[in-house]
């Protein structure tokens, strides 16, 4: 699944559930307006959240390229400087 997907599920599955949650709850005006203001301050820190996981997962996926690519490039250099030694 890819992380456009999974954020934009997550922020829609946030929306549906606040508006059933509105719809169904029998309260005031004022009641609704502080829990509405509590649910998004608590959509945003999980979505800060998520946000931050996925960076600090993404971060160690380019880490790991990177050495992977480092020791690639090594052996291909290592090759070619050898071809060279055979040739000469």
């Amino acid at each position: 699944m890819s992380v456009g997907k999974f954020l934009a599920g997550f922020v829609v599955g946030g929306i549906v559930g606040g508006v059933v949650g509105l719809l169904l709850a029998p309260q005031s005006g004022e009641e609704t307006r502080e829990m509405l203001l509590e649910g998004s301050e608590d959509l945003y820190d999980k979505t800060e959240s998520s946000i931050k996981n996925l960076q600090k997962k993404a971060d160690t996926v380019v880490d790991e390229i990177q050495k992977k690519g480092d020791v690639l490039l090594d052996k291909v250099q290592d090759l070619i400087d050898k071809g060279k030694s055979q040739e000469g």
